[in-house]
């Protein structure tokens, strides 16, 4: 495996994100702030890391034919792991993720990388993997959830630079605001791609 060149693929031209629109769904719900993006998209990567470590490890044990329910089992017990942590260590963090901590175990991104990758390659090779499409996808909430705050709210991780005189946009802040920045984030990461050489 060439790393430099799985770093840029899962950065740039295969983010999960912005290369495959993969986890939509706390992608659009909680970055409302850089913050918030960061801590799901953390969370998210110590899922990936751990459920393609343990998957790899058994991919000669587990039967074919129960391999889905077995690899859901271990991404849930990662999640676990991360719920109950947030919960005893960041909760204020933990609230205000909420319901999309558990709703992590259907993340398409921990799953899909398990069936097409951790089960059929090395435990390092497997963990690389989950720890780059991690960090691409904490990467791609950390852009969406910055300027959707500093849009929104004049400010970025919490602390106000903007001027007061400055208006902000509260849509930036609800929903729609959210399609709309990663509208313009999918255009500027597709000329991204291309000027790298991807397809």
């Amino acid at each position: 495996m060439n790393y430099a060149d799985k770093f840029k693929k899962t950065f740039f031209t295969e983010n999960p994100v912005t290369g495959m629109l993969l986890g939509m769904c706390p992608t659009l719900a909680v970055t409302s702030s850089a913050e918030n993006g960061i801590g799901m998209g953390l969370a998210t990567t110590f899922v990936l890391m751990g459920s393609n470590l343990v998957i790899s490890l058994l991919r000669n044990i587990i039967p074919a034919r129960v391999r889905i329910p077995a690899f859901i089992v271990v991404i849930a017990t990662f999640v676990t792991i991360v719920d109950m942590g947030l919960q005893a260590t960041l909760f204020e963090l933990h609230k205000t993720l909420g319901l999309f901590i558990p709703l992590i175990v259907v993340n398409c991104i921990i799953l899909g990388r398990a069936e097409a990758f951790a089960s059929k390659n090395s435990v390092l090779q497997s963990f690389i993997d989950g720890l780059f499409n991690g960090l691409g996808f904490t990467f791609s909430l950390f852009i969406l959830g910055t300027i959707r705050e500093i849009l929104g709210s004049g400010a970025i991780l919490g602390m106000t630079f903007i001027p007061e005189n400055f208006r902000t946009v509260l849509l930036f802040v609800l929903a729609p605001g959210a399609f709309i920045t990663l509208g313009f984030m999918l255009v500027g990461m597709n000329r991204i791609s291309k000027a790298l050489g991807g397809k």
